[in-house]
């Protein structure tokens, strides 16, 4: 029998919202919010465990995949799209599906969650494989889209993980690792872009960048596989070698220009005072790990 999640139920600390003021909104809203966070600390047991399922897929040449309707996806594809850039890793490392596709990204295409057929077309796309990591992402965890893709990802041999903020989510079924925040009544009855998607986004950001922090993408908090694709990220890499290294800044940028805008290989070079092939070797031998290099 389907049991509506929580997120479904009404509020009683909004019931009225629609008298309040403007401010009084805000203010009931931001003390919804508050819950979220704690909601979130509940599952950080899972949420370690599926951040050590993706980095060891990650180690053996696996890849990560979101799969998510309406908000959940959304916010799986944004997770995937920030990765390129924060971590330098390929594009198809990280993967974000949506359903309905990227038209469903600006559009609300809301049957498409119902779809058994499009998620079967989005996995084979991504073409799981044993080496890989699927995360199924819903509020209720029961949108056949993402049931649909987890089951077969599992078939295929995959590590699978769901998130969702539903303890009964179907979902459940087809996870090695589930990971469910209760988030509670949202602030309008049903709408689970509000706290749930916020526990979403959390976790996701939790998901990726412990999982890159586990493979070495990171040089105590710094940025240390970035694109520099603009001046910020120009300005902003300059100044992690000169932290790092001790360098000046325009022996930083001398440095980058020398080993093709490569952060690590600056760093090496700067500390080690060695060559651009030198320095590509040492990571090589330390597994792209910066911190084993240079201590």
């Amino acid at each position: 029998m389907y049991k509506a999640p929580l997120t479904e139920d009404i509020n009683p600390n909004t019931l009225n919202i629609d008298l309040m003021s403007s401010y009084e909104i805000a203010k009931v809203m931001n003390n919804e919010d508050k819950k979220v966070a704690a909601a979130v600390e509940t599952q950080l047991k899972p949420i370690a465990e599926a951040i050590d399922l993706i980095a060891k897929a990650f180690l053996r040449g696996g890849r990560l995949a979101y799969f998510g309707a309406g908000t959940s996806g959304r916010l799986g594809v944004l997770d995937a799209s920030e990765c390129v850039p924060t971590f330098g890793v390929a594009p198809d490392m990280v993967q974000g599906f949506i359903a309905g596709g990227d038209k469903a990204l600006r559009n609300s295409i809301e049957a498409a969650e119902d779809s058994k057929e499009k998620a079967l077309e989005d996995v084979e796309k991504f073409n799981p494989s044993a080496d890989d990591v699927v995360v199924g992402i819903s509020a209720s965890g029961n949108p056949k889209y993402v049931i649909t893709a987890l089951q077969f990802a599992k078939e295929a041999g995959c590590a699978t993980v769901a998130l969702v903020c539903n303890p009964e989510a179907e979902v459940k079924r087809f996870a090695d690792v589930f990971i469910c925040p209760i988030v509670g009544q949202e602030v309008i009855s049903g709408s689970s872009r509000l706290k749930a998607g916020t526990a979403q986004k959390m976790i996701l950001n939790m998901l990726s960048t412990g999982a890159m922090i586990r493979i070495g993408k990171t040089y105590k908090n710094y940025m240390v596989d970035m694109q520099m694709t603009n001046e910020k990220l120009t300005r902003r890499g300059k100044k992690i070698v000169a932290e790092i290294t001790g360098v000046d800044i325009s022996r930083a940028e001398e440095l980058l220009k020398q080993s093709d805008n490569k952060i690590k290989e600056a760093c090496v070079m700067a500390v080690k005072n060695c060559s651009l092939p030198q320095a590509e070797s040492m990571l090589k031998e330390a597994g792209g790990i910066l911190r084993k290099v240079i201590k």
